[in-house]
């Protein structure tokens, strides 16, 4: 045989196999994660699902799953809502997605009556006072998240007037030791 020949004979052999492979290789891509938070009305399924997908890569979506289980719960206000939201928090510890302490904050946010933006171990007076403005506005904002937990996805009027009589009575005494406090140097 001709050299010239044996060698484009080789050649088209050499490109035949590559393409055989690259054929091959998009006949069967590799499964990317499609992290859509869950849709419909049922509570417990929309959060199996979450817990699938948190768990198979999309733990970073973690934020957008979790506000679409609020909107989904208040589709279906009650009480047992709490538990079932208590219980996927825990999970998420139980996974590695949160720490103990970032899931109960999370949970004390919607369901709880103390205010988790209010908690702090430093001075009133050199912490508090001098942001007073920013503090009350992380609180009324909490106070929100408190109204979808407590009101819209619990049932809980109870707890959420608790809630709502302890945001007024810090604004006044936080406001009280502010101007007790003088001004801060």
């Amino acid at each position: 045989m001709n050299p010239s020949i044996k060698s484009k004979l080789g050649g088209l052999v050499t490109v035949a196999a590559l393409t055989a492979s690259l054929a091959a290789c998009s006949s069967n891509p590799t499964q990317a994660t499609t992290c859509t938070p869950p849709q419909g009305p049922n509570l417990e399924s929309a959060l199996s699902k979450a817990r699938f997908d948190l768990e198979t890569g999309c733990e970073h979506e973690f934020d957008a799953y979790f506000q679409r289980l609020l909107t989904i719960a208040e589709g279906d206000p009650k009480q047992e809502n709490k538990a079932s939201f208590s219980d996927f928090l825990l999970w998420t510890n139980d996974a590695g997605l949160l720490s103990k302490r970032q899931a109960r904050e999370i949970y004390n946010r919607y369901f709880g009556v103390k205010y988790v933006s209010l908690i702090s171990d430093y001075s009133v007076c050199q912490q508090t006072c001098p942001d007073q403005s920013a503090v009350m506005r992380d609180m009324n904002r909490e106070l929100g998240d408190k109204e979808q937990g407590l009101l819209r996805i619990s049932a809980d009027r109870l707890n959420y007037t608790r809630a709502s009589n302890l945001y007024q009575e810090t604004e006044l005494v936080l406001e009280a030791t502010c101007e007790a406090c003088g001004p801060v140097e």
